[in-house]
């Protein structure tokens, strides 16, 4: 049976969201209207002046993203998609990019999780080794559009529930197994994982990682701090 190890993407691996450039690429090439950035702008420009959270941020452009994908064309998704992964495939974190091929070395099995569309994140993860990509299905009608649907939202919301089915579904042991996260969301699978690894965390998962003992690493610049 493989060990396995569990990675949360957007803000683990990839140095920003996946969800919030596409959403930018969609604009710019004018099939999202260029007036949804309003949905997200003052949310934005709070968070950078930090007078308001990433979290308010992040959640005003899922709002946007799915309110506006509906009628869009899954060629032209896929497109757009396939732009951003090429222009942010380097724009990574060194720390999680240097463990996720020391465990590939190792043999471990490697899952990735990320609440931004599957068809980007597959791509995101193409080079780096993932085994398996696990992100948000939106439903594309027989027309090719997406209908503005989102189908197994029970399951890619619990994080615990993906890894216990891979686990069961593939065949893998937990003993020895490694998960890297950024938020409190994630806590749900770094309490199951044997060695639970909390990176850039937000404050929320802080405060837990503290009280649970687990490790706490930071990269900032050209530094990696362990706490």
């Amino acid at each position: 049976m493989k060990k396995v190890a569990i990675f949360d993407i957007d803000g683990t691996i990839f140095r920003s969201s996946l969800l919030i450039e596409v959403t930018e690429g969609l604009l710019q090439a004018g099939i999202f209207p260029k007036k949804i950035s309003k949905t997200y702008q003052a949310s934005f420009t709070k968070w950078l002046s930090r007078q308001g959270s990433y979290e308010k941020y992040i959640m005003d452009v899922v709002y946007a993203f799915q309110k506006n994908i509906k009628g869009v064309s899954r060629k032209d998704f896929t497109a757009i998609s396939k732009q951003v992964v090429d222009f942010h495939k380097n724009r990574v974190y060194r720390y999680t990019r240097d463990l996720v091929k020391k465990l590939k070395k190792k043999g471990y099995y490697l899952l990735a999780i990320s609440h931004s569309p599957k068809e980007l994140a597959d791509q995101f993860c193409k080079n780096l080794g993932f085994n398996k990509v696990y992100g948000r299905v939106y439903e594309v009608s027989a027309q090719g559009k997406f209908t503005g649907n989102t189908l197994y939202a029970d399951l890619i919301d619990d994080k615990a529930k993906i890894l216990k089915r891979a686990v069961e579904k593939e065949r893998l042991t937990l003993s020895h197994s490694v998960g890297v996260g950024d938020t409190e969301s994630d806590i749900a699978f770094l309490s199951i994982v044997a060695h639970p690894i909390c990176f850039n965390p937000n404050n929320k998962l802080y405060q837990h990682a503290k009280k649970s003992g687990w490790r706490v690493v930071v990269e900032r610049k050209d530094v990696i701090y362990k706490l």
